[in-house]
């Protein structure tokens, strides 16, 4: 029994399997591909409009507001509650869907997934506290992995219930039971003895004693004057390592990239099901959920195989970045144009699939060019960006109320958004291999020069 805690505490295996069932159960929501028909369907009766400009928003504006305070209360409390918590959020959102009536109530269920997105900061980075540095690219596909598995699950599970024609109160009730087991799952994880942000301040700067001791401090020092210190330590730390994860060029344009490509994903992803019921047929059989499902495990194929491609990812990763987000502006541009819903899914499929397959190139390419103290300091900061861009997209193309653009020019500026994107890493790929080559020849150059002289 007592090796058993011991290996509780020290080992990577226990928690890494408790999390990753929590984030398999969290993600496993069958209902969520149908969300749009729920809503504008007999359940809640709203109508597309509502929907689109007055729920849909909801959760872009609470997960902007939250996530600062979420990410900095996530490492002060260690991670854990908040596990616990996004958990609960998520319980209370299905539970205000099923049983809320009225605009109102759908409205506070997007709030309360919207806090439930800010605290996912809680999941990403709980493995990092407990596990040892070794095993973190490890941890990170499994965890990573879970949360893919659980989503594809869900949304294949809700296929078929829909092709056998359960009904979709049946499916969000079935999310809810799932989404139910993920708190007593979070129990189970054991309790990090440090802070990831906190921890790694302080090791990196020995001058920085976030939580001087008694001893250090005058007998006259009041609590708030310590308390003052004690931030202007902090805030120098953060400014410390804000400059270490911005320091170089290509850390700046792989954020840019990962901010940017999420904030469009997110923004695709959250109306493409209104796209979707203004281009099928009447009396169709809706087939959200496999579509979802299959550009989901694809992209996850994809992330998988290009850990195994042999590239000099640093001459040729921002053409890559660039030729992909292209595509994928050109999938977002046909998927509007067509008034084909086949094409319209095949086109979603190619989207979201190039999208996670230049995440996770991204996601490394950050990893390999950056400490691992920065990790969270720099997931926190892009997440950041990205909601922040989306919200201002949210604001300008949704909700103004001057401007009021229909769903088709909406998706226009989205193809535009990631089009901007494509150009932006090729001209900057172009230029990494110009530069490249110019410094090839010029050491060509001095080499010949050198053997003349000899």
């Amino acid at each position: 029994m007592r090796c058993w805690s011991s290996q509780q505490r020290s080992g990577w295996v226990y928690p890494t399997i408790v999390l990753c069932t929590f984030g398999f159960f969290t993600m496993m929501r069958p209902a969520e591909p149908f969300l749009t028909p729920f809503l504008i369907g007999s359940y809640k009766n709203l109508t597309i409009e509502q929907v689109s400009r007055q729920v849909y928003p909801v959760w872009t504006y609470t997960n902007l507001s939250s996530l600062i305070p979420v990410f900095l209360l996530t490492d002060i409390f260690r991670y854990k509650p908040v596990v616990v918590l996004q958990g609960l959020a998520n319980i209370l959102a299905w539970l205000l869907l099923l049983f809320g009536t009225g605009l109102k109530s759908v409205q506070s269920a997007f709030f309360s997934y919207g806090l439930a997105l800010a605290m996912e900061v809680g999941y990403v980075s709980y493995i990092y506290s407990v596990v040892h540095k070794e095993h973190y690219q490890k941890v990170t596909s499994y965890s990573r992995g879970a949360l893919l598995l659980g989503y594809a699950v869900g949304c294949l599970l809700g296929q078929i219930l829909v092709s056998f024609g359960i009904s979709l109160f049946c499916l969000n009730v079935i999310t809810l039971s799932s989404l139910s087991i993920s708190p007593f799952i979070s129990l189970l994880l054991p309790m990090p003895q440090k802070n990831v942000l906190l921890n790694g301040l302080h090791s990196r700067s020995p001058s920085i004693d976030i939580f001087p001791n008694s001893s250090r401090v005058s007998s006259q020092c009041s609590f708030s004057t310590l308390m003052d210190a004690t931030r202007r330590r902090i805030v120098n730390a953060v400014i410390v390592d804000f400059k270490e994860c911005y320091s170089s060029v290509t850390l700046i344009f792989l954020s840019l990239w990962w901010a940017m490509g999420k904030c469009g994903f997110y923004q695709i992803s959250s109306y493409v099901q209104i796209l979707w019921t203004s281009k099928s047929p009447q009396n169709f059989t809706a087939y959200n959920g496999g579509v979802d499902a299959l550009s989901t495990l694809s992209g996850a194929a994809a992330s998988f195989a290009v850990g195994h491609v042999t590239l000099n990812w640093s001459v040729w990763g921002e053409l890559v970045l660039g030729l992909f987000s292209a595509i994928a502006a050109g999938a977002v541009a046909l998927m509007n144009l067509t008034s084909n819903i086949w094409i319209c899914y095949a086109c979603y499929m190619v989207f979201k699939s190039l999208y996670m397959l230049l995440t996770t190139i991204c996601t490394f390419q950050i990893a390999k060019n950056l400490k691992t103290e920065c990790y969270a300091l720099m997931f926190g900061i892009n997440s950041f960006v990205a909601v922040t861009l989306q919200t201002i997209l949210t604001a300008t193309v949704i909700n103004t109320k001057s401007l009021r653009l229909p769903l088709t020019t909406q998706y226009y500026i989205y193809a535009t958004f990631f089009a901007t994107i494509a150009m932006i890493f090729l001209i900057r790929g172009v230029y990494t291999l110009l530069h490249l080559r110019q410094n090839l020849s010029d050491d060509r150059v001095s080499s010949d020069t050198y053997e003349y002289l000899i």
